[in-house]
């Protein structure tokens, strides 16, 4: 079955290396959850800074690096006004496309990948899902073929941190 498409709207969050944009393209395409960087590059977004740590910390964990060597850090806010954003957050969603529920593991990337890249060819401009890293909130994967991604403005300047903030309550690595 074929998730419904939303219109995705508000603030959302990013987490990148200190000077870089919260748009930042980078030279190599990367892989992760919803998408292969061969296929299709996405932008991943956070509902809120509490997952976009969490998510940062889980990704940190899984590479086997100390959270201390990757900092600082800088926190993006970017406004979001995306139509046609496949809703995999939606209750039983998953359940209707075949996947069980998301855990903070890149084990389960490949069927993951699979339903992002499918949705991506079926025209979604991406993809709202449960968060991997955090209990009860969402991510957003835009899906992008070039540097500039419409319907996404970021809000100046971005907050860096130096140091891992609190770490957020219902973190799962």
């Amino acid at each position: 079955m074929i998730p419904a498409r939303v219109q995705v709207t508000g603030r959302w969050h990013r987490i990148t290396r200190p000077r870089s944009s919260a748009l930042f393209w980078s030279r190599d395409a990367f892989d992760a959850r919803w998408q292969r960087g061969a296929v299709v590059r996405g932008l991943y977004l956070a509902c809120c800074t509490d997952t976009a740590w969490a998510e940062w910390l889980r990704a940190t964990a899984e590479d086997g690096v100390p959270p201390a060597a990757r900092l600082p850090r800088d926190m993006w806010s970017v406004a979001v006004d995306i139509a046609g954003v496949a809703d995999l957050a939606a209750p039983g969603a998953l359940a209707r496309i075949g996947l069980a529920r998301i855990r903070p593991t890149q084990r389960q990337w490949p069927a993951c990948q699979a339903v992002g890249e499918a949705l991506w060819l079926d025209g979604a401009a991406g993809l709202l899902a449960p968060s991997a890293a955090h209990e009860g909130h969402q991510v957003l994967c835009v899906f992008r073929t070039e540097h500039h991604v419409p319907g996404i403005t970021e809000l100046h300047p971005p907050t860096r941190f130096d140091a891992i903030p609190v770490i957020p309550v219902g973190l799962r690595t």
